[in-house]
């Protein structure tokens, strides 16, 4: 009722001479009325493609996350500030298709801390894009409870002269994995096991996601390296229970057969494992090139 009323104002003003009009102005609130209205809210995949240039691919991904957009002007803020700190096309499609949810952040609060603490760290703007490309999830992640832990927990463990962008670049996924929950105690039971902090730190910087098994899975893999006759003070010791960590039982028993097929005895194969442990996370091919090596020189 209220807009028909407006509408007919409206038309009866329009009627008047303009002297009358220039007497009798046409309310404020008439004129609000029309401005005010809500804007509708933007398909995300009309407005990645249309405003931004996304590939169709990508936009048909992120809109089954994401659906629409309520304040789009904030998300041209986001992807803006992104492309002013160094990332190209394929970096915004790469970040913005991980996590989709960044398209609705809040630029201040959410994302432009995350560069500070990358740049607080003393990592270079072109290594942030790096960073955050490998895995855009980071991005979603508190710096105070979560990233800012993680890193020190990192410089702990790792030796002092490791350049930690480099780090970052290759395995920065381990920003957003459970510490508390895995590392942390996973190596702790392994200094338990006379592991040194030296070959822990090696081995966090060439294989970080290994130490992020569950640590019940960990001290049994422990128990069944102990139980092929491996020494504990052994070089390969921390590298078998690496090896075997990652190697399903059906996996593991796929090898003994392949081995067994080389003519290898129960015996010779744990002797194999105990002096190169790594063999055993090869390719069937590669274990047949490397085995005729170890039996050539052996």
């Amino acid at each position: 009722m209220r807009t028909v009323y407006i509408c007919k104002s409206l038309i009866s003003l329009s009627l008047k001479n303009s002297s009358h009009l220039n007497k009798t102005p046409i309310s404020l609130f008439s004129l609000n009325f029309f401005s005010s209205s809500p804007k509708s809210p933007i398909a995300v995949a009309d407005y990645l493609i249309d405003r931004h240039i996304f590939s169709p691919e990508t936009a048909s991904k992120v809109s089954s996350v994401v659906k629409y957009l309520k304040r789009p002007e904030e998300t041209d803020s986001i992807l803006s500030f992104l492309q002013e700190s160094g990332f190209a096309d394929t970096h915004l499609e790469r970040v913005i298709k991980s996590a989709p949810q960044l398209l609705a952040a809040n630029l201040e609060l959410s994302i432009k801390p995350k560069f500070k603490f990358f740049q607080d760290l003393g990592i270079s703007s072109s290594d942030i894009v790096q960073i955050v490309s490998s895995d855009p999830r980071i991005l979603t992640r508190s710096v105070d409870s979560q990233l800012g832990p993680s890193i020190l927990a990192l410089k702990s463990v790792l030796v002092s002269n490791v350049d930690m962008s480099t780090f970052l670049k290759r395995s920065g996924r381990i920003l957003r994995l459970d510490w508390a929950k895995t590392m942390i105690p996973n190596i702790e039971f392994l200094k338990s096991c006379g592991i040194s902090s030296s070959q822990i730190s090696r081995c966090v910087y060439n294989c970080p996601t290994f130490f992020f098994c569950k640590p019940t899975r960990i001290r049994e893999n422990v128990k069944r390296v102990d139980e092929m006759g491996f020494d504990r003070n052994s070089k390969m010791f921390l590298e078998a229970i690496r090896i075997i960590s990652s190697i399903t039982i059906e996996n593991w028993e796929l090898k003994l057969v392949l081995f067994k097929s080389l003519g290898f005895s129960e015996d010779d194969i744990l002797s194999v494992f105990r002096r190169a442990p790594q063999l055993f996370g090869l390719s069937e091919r590669k274990i047949k090139e490397t085995t005729q090596l170890l039996v050539s020189t052996g």
